[in-house]
């Protein structure tokens, strides 16, 4: 049998992957393929450095909890500015980013990784997914979590390539034509709790993604549930984190290994309806709340 961890993208959100990671592990599920989107990608390469086995779990949580917006997104007036004018593609710079996935990915190219592996990304041009599994593992991250407008595209094979969650947030597609019998798919979820819209123009571009790429993959769920054995993992709820706050990722990392312990209990988290956990919806006054599909 055949296992794939499919790890959608959520910026910031991304830490709720450690807690379902950290569940899984617990009960000894082990992946033979491993597809990443955004900081998916990033989780899904450090998991593939380290092994798949609880201390490597634990030691991706560390990363995460240590993680600072500044030290991602480090303001840069003079780029900012060239940003503004026309003359940058991007309002940041991958440097911080790049340093990242160099100090903790093992591997250098993606065919070389221990577990195999797929980044994906987004032609810009186009709006094609595009599947890497092989080549530069840092390139092929950076262009996977490469939100347009906020980090700049990389530039691979030819082809302008950005943030994978744009064409594809979950890579369930990749996974089943691979041949998995059995589809984890791992999403971040979106800050449904929120009580007001983000302020600063990059806290508004990546809450518009996150909504984006979870409704994407909404639709992407059902068209697969009868191809394969497909066990969708809930994120925590309510997530009231914005979308740029990196500051808690140990409560994020808790709250989804509870969660994700809930879901597996009952009958290794499989539901005849593995979307309905997730769908899009809002918090309303009261603790109500109100689906938006």
């Amino acid at each position: 049998m055949t296992v794939a961890y499919v790890l959608a993208g959520g910026a910031n959100l991304g830490a709720v992957q450690v807690g379902m990671l950290r569940a899984l592990a617990d009960r000894g599920v082990r992946p033979d393929l491993l597809i990443g989107t955004s900081a998916g990608a990033l989780n899904a390469a450090f998991l593939a450095s380290r092994g798949l086995e609880r201390p490597a779990v634990a030691a991706l949580g560390d990363i995460w909890r240590g993680l600072r917006t500044r030290q991602l997104f480090h303001p840069d007036p003079l780029r900012l500015l060239g940003a503004l004018a026309g003359r940058k593609d991007a309002l940041f710079d991958n440097a911080a980013l790049r340093r990242l996935i160099r100090r903790h990915v093992s591997f250098d190219r993606l065919e070389d990784s221990p577990v195999p592996i797929t980044v994906v990304t987004t032609d810009l041009l186009t709006g094609e997914q595009v599947n890497l599994s092989s080549g530069d593992a840092a390139e092929a991250i950076l262009a996977s979590a490469a939100i347009p407008g906020v980090f700049p595209a990389m530039t691979i094979d030819g082809r302008t390539l950005v943030d994978g969650g744009i064409s594809n947030n979950a890579a369930i597609s990749k996974a089943v034509k691979a041949g998995a019998d059995t589809v984890y798919v791992l999403p971040c979820g979106y800050p449904c709790a929120l009580t007001e819209p983000p302020r600063s123009a990059l806290g508004a571009i990546t809450q518009t993604v996150s909504l984006l790429v979870h409704q994407r993959l909404m639709h992407e769920i059902p068209a697969y549930t009868d191809r394969t054995d497909l066990i969708v993992l809930p994120p925590p709820c309510p997530i009231s984190v914005g979308p740029m706050d990196f500051s808690h990722g140990a409560r994020l990392i808790d709250d989804a290994y509870a969660e994700a312990e809930r879901a597996l209990a009952r009958d290794g988290g499989r539901r005849d309806d593995p979307a309905a956990k997730i769908a899009m919806h809002t918090h309303l006054p009261g603790g109500r709340i109100h689906l938006t599909e």
